[in-house]
């Protein structure tokens, strides 16, 4: 099977890449901005004209985009997000090809949820920010496109790599500083938000089932099971042997006082105690998502044979190996 895979040099992609490089029956060629591509293109100002030559010269039977921008303003995120799949759409319907397209979304195209619910492929799409209603247009121009395609919608993924800029991230990166320093006390906000991670290694797994599948339409792709983040970091506080305390700020109106204990392993620290301390204004939501978001992942069990695999602890504990080498 020979796959056109695009944006192999972002955090997915490079998953994607080695996950597919490791089937022997696919034939891989990486298209990206970046000098680690096969082949230099910017989906975000390339020509569908450029793009369709290079199809027919290629004549891949699969096209993956990985490719996207998860950060910057409203005019940069459309230019990357739907314009970039604009090219695509329209290059594949002009080639000859007549390749499968597998589209990477996000949940962030939905929106917030109702704390304690599922959210299926036929929910109604309300994304809260720039980024969401970008990439939920790039849905919408890939289901309108004719095309044998199919979109993955990736609620949190987490894993080795994840980027310093997202919550997961920035609390390791925040760990590692004050064990670092020697500080036994750590300040964060916004731990009261529960969202669904899922491994990044088990999403290649899933792209890598789509395009293998007949499956058209949206698929969820998530763990199925929303984690608050305050339990996130004392897992993570745990894994990393953080002894000390972590301050909650920041949380929402009308809460009272919190104070847990991280549960230790076996024979290791007790692990870290988390404190709410002060009554803010509520909690950030830069995903534009609210506070709660899980997946209803039936569709990917049914149509893709997939499920995840790899448990949040051990997501946390690859992220803590990689901050833990810049110590």
């Amino acid at each position: 099977m020979r796959v056109l895979l695009l944006g192999s040099g972002g955090y997915l992609g490079r998953y994607v890449a080695e996950h597919l490089l490791a089937d022997p029956a696919v034939q891989l060629t990486a298209l990206g901005r970046g000098d680690d591509a096969d082949v230099r293109f910017d989906l975000s100002t390339g020509s569908p004209g450029a793009l369709t030559r290079f199809l027919n010269a290629v004549h891949p039977g699969v096209v993956i985009n990985c490719a996207g921008a998860t950060r910057g303003g409203a005019r940069e995120l459309t230019r990357h997000n739907t314009v970039a799949v604009a090219t695509i759409c329209e290059s594949l319907r002009r080639s000859g090809c007549g390749a499968r397209l597998v589209q990477v979304g996000c949940s962030s195209e939905y929106g917030p949820s109702q704390p304690g619910s599922s959210t299926a492929e036929d929910a109604v799409p309300r994304p809260g920010g720039p980024y969401g209603v970008s990439k939920l247009a790039a849905t919408e121009l890939v289901l309108g496109s004719g095309l044998d395609a199919v979109v993955l919608r990736v609620f949190s993924p987490v894993g080795p790599g994840t980027p310093a800029g997202s919550p997961l991230g920035r609390l390791a990166e925040a760990m590692r500083r004050a064990m670092q320093a020697g500080d036994g006390e750590l300040k964060l906000s916004g731990l009261g938000v529960q969202r669904d991670f899922v491994d990044v290694r088990d999403v290649a797994r899933a792209v890598h089932a789509a395009s293998l599948s007949a499956a058209q339409g949206v698929v969820n792709i998530g763990s199925g099971r929303a984690v608050r983040l305050r339990d996130a970091a004392a897992v993570l506080a745990r894994v990393a042997g953080y002894g000390g305390t972590l301050h909650e700020i920041d949380g929402p109106p009308g809460r009272g006082p919190l104070h847990h204990t991280a549960p230790g392993g076996p024979g290791g620290p007790a692990g870290a105690q988390i404190e709410h301390v002060g009554g803010g204004a509520g909690y950030p939501y830069p995903d534009g998502c609210g506070s709660w978001q899980q997946a209803d992942v039936r569709t990917a069990r049914d149509r893709l044979g997939w499920r995840s695999r790899i448990v949040l602890e051990e997501s946390l504990a690859d992220i803590w190996m990689e901050a833990a080498c810049r110590i």
